[in-house]
């Protein structure tokens, strides 16, 4: 198995969820990838398994405490060994890029640490987190579905996951292009046509056809990526 990620969190029935189906879900069950939750709780150090405090300097909401974190970190590395990645996802993290799923799906081995209420201790952060990631400029209720999105980004271009492995050097953000219209069957559809430079066989001709259109979707929709 080439890759393996482990979620530490509170709701470990979110998961596999949505990685449990289509592409990453046929790949989990041939057991191209692996996946697996720890519960956070099963880690704290009272009878009413706290995992979470009130702000040190006051403030609204809740913070969720060191030890529970870090006895479960330990202790998963006392098991596993180290992990090639920490990540906590965040939304003050970095955001998140076709190119960080890139060099994560090299890895063997990830954690990704999903926090709720205001956020984990920051001493966590600094003693264990190895990247911090954002999906987004917006706030979850917790960091399990931006967790889904990573690894589902990630186990994609994992080797053997994808019938046609070519096909995800196609994707958006490969080349810093957004990716080009595309078709299918019917040639004509309530009066709009298939671009007949698809329909010649001409693979030179689709090729340059698929690189204009390519370059003029970012040029109109993202400029910020040819830069």
């Amino acid at each position: 198995m080439s890759f393996q990620a482990q979620i530490l969190t509170l709701y470990p029935d979110m998961f596999p969820g949505p990685l449990g189906q289509s592409i990453a879900g046929r790949a989990l069950d041939e057991g191209k990838w692996g996946l697996s939750t720890v519960q956070i709780r099963d880690f704290a150090t009272d009878k009413h398994r706290t995992v979470d405090d009130t702000p040190a300097g006051g403030g609204a909401g809740m913070v969720m405490m060191c030890e529970p974190l870090a006895n479960a970190i330990d202790e998963l590395q006392k098991e596993h060994g180290q992990y090639d990645e920490i990540i906590f996802v965040t939304p003050d993290g970095k955001r998140f890029e076709q190119k960080d799923a890139n060099t994560l799906s090299l890895k063997k081995s990830i954690l990704i640490i999903c926090g709720h209420y205001k956020g984990i201790d920051q001493r966590i952060r600094d003693l264990y987190v190895t990247k911090e990631i954002s999906i987004g400029d917006y706030v979850l209720s917790g960091g399990e579905l931006a967790a889904a999105v990573i690894i589902d980004a990630i186990g994609r271009i994992i080797p053997g996951v994808l019938n046609d492995e070519t096909s995800a050097l196609t994707d958006s953000f490969q080349d810093n292009l957004l990716a080009p219209p595309v078709y299918s069957r019917p040639a004509e559809f309530r009066g709009l046509e298939v671009p007949p430079v698809l329909l010649t066989g001409d693979p030179k001709k689709v090729d340059a056809w698929r690189q204009e259109q390519a370059l003029e979707r970012t040029k109109t929709r993202r400029p910020d990526l040819l830069k």
